[in-house]
């Protein structure tokens, strides 16, 4: 099964300023995440974060840390894993997963400012578009998020 691909090129905010507005969309569309980060720090870092994101904010979610993953609707971690059963995929870190057929729709969130971080993002496009996924480029403006492709 073919998934839709979005990546996000990250060039005026950071992973942690994007994701959970992402994470609010994706759970008013009666979804469930799985974030996959780069490492176990990152995830104990991005599990606190959101928590205290926004004073009036809150997103149920959960890591290995707090278990029961089948009863989290955003599961944080650092593994190429979908314990809660989730459509949606969010990338952050440079991590990588070869499981996108399990999923409807994935984000790759990459940092515009590393310029490795970009050429891996490139390489991604091209295998996901050649494996007959379909792909979609967003790009930071000004004003929030424009699609170019």
């Amino acid at each position: 099964m073919a998934s839709e691909i979005n990546f996000y090129h990250l060039t005026r905010s950071s992973l942690e300023d994007t994701l959970p507005r992402l994470l609010v969309k994706t759970l008013q569309a009666g979804e469930r995440a799985v974030v996959l980060l780069g490492s176990p720090e990152r995830v104990e870092a991005l599990n606190t974060h959101l928590w205290t994101y926004g004073a009036d904010s809150f997103l149920p979610h959960g890591s290995v840390r707090e278990g029961e993953a089948d009863r989290q609707p955003i599961w944080l971690t650092h593994r190429d894993e979908n314990p809660n059963g989730a459509r949606f995929l969010f990338v952050g870190d440079r991590a990588r997963s070869e499981r996108l057929d399990d999923y409807k729709r994935c984000f790759e969130l990459f940092d515009g400012r590393d310029e490795q971080a970009v050429a891996e993002a490139r390489e991604r496009w091209r295998a996901y578009k050649a494996a007959g996924h379909t792909v979609v480029y967003w790009q930071q403006t000004g004003g929030g998020w424009e699609k170019k492709a």
